[in-house]
């Protein structure tokens, strides 16, 4: 629990009124902007489910759409980020007010907050800025859906190179079908190793990076 200072000068009913209908505003942008990152998501999720009904048609389909939406499944997680970062910027100013305004009056029946608290949230809407990196959004973005969803992917062609068109007897028959143009099977199975892993590795170190930032500054003690 952080420890109390002097409490911050108390508003008036007129500026309490204000500050319930900012808050409402902040909490209204970070539904529509929760809601786009949620749409970017969903045509991941399509443009996968495509590839693989165009993949798993038939035994003599090629894998290649399955190798080619995770080019697409890319950009839309790079995309999401970015709105990611919009994103937060409004919901980390509702819970900030959460934090520092309502929470302490529905606790003990009066004003006092953590001392500052006034100036760092004006001084965001004074200079507004995004509160996260575009490589820290990437991460959060990849550790709640696309870790997942390329973890899929990956599944899916391997099994496809499995199964079809006839059930494969020994890895060097599965590699051999992941022959792709002029790429050998073995360079494409590790171009997508590197892909998958990439994502791994991102989304370790600023889950990493967010835990130490978070041990550090206390909970509700900035924004971002």
């Amino acid at each position: 629990m952080p420890e109390k200072t002097k409490p911050c000068r108390e508003f008036t009913p007129a500026e309490i009124g204000a500050l319930a209908h900012l808050y409402r505003g902040e909490v209204y942008r970070s539904t529509i902007w929760r809601t786009r990152l949620d749409t970017t998501t969903n045509w991941s999720v399509v443009s996968l489910g495509a590839a693989f009904s165009l993949s798993f048609s038939s035994p003599e389909a090629t894998a290649l759409p399955i190798l080619l939406v995770g080019v697409l499944i890319w950009i839309l997680m790079v995309l999401e980020s970015r709105r990611y970062r919009y994103f937060n910027v409004w919901r980390a100013r509702a819970r900030y007010m959460e934090v520092h305004f309502y929470a302490p009056m529905l606790h003990d029946g009066d004003l006092h907050m953590e001392d500052n608290w006034q100036k760092v949230l004006a001084e965001d809407y004074w200079r507004p800025d995004y509160h996260v990196s575009l490589l820290t959004a990437m991460g959060r973005r990849i550790r709640r859906n696309y870790l997942w969803i390329l973890s899929v992917q990956m599944i899916a062609y391997v099994g496809k190179l499995t199964i079809h068109p006839v059930p494969a007897t020994s890895v060097s028959a599965v590699i051999d079908r992941a022959d792709t143009g002029p790429l050998p099977g073995e360079l494409v199975i590790g171009i997508g190793v590197i892909y998958l892993s990439a994502f791994v590795i991102i989304a370790q170190v600023t889950g990493r990076r967010d835990a130490s930032r978070s041990a550090k500054r206390g909970r509700g003690r900035s924004l971002g």
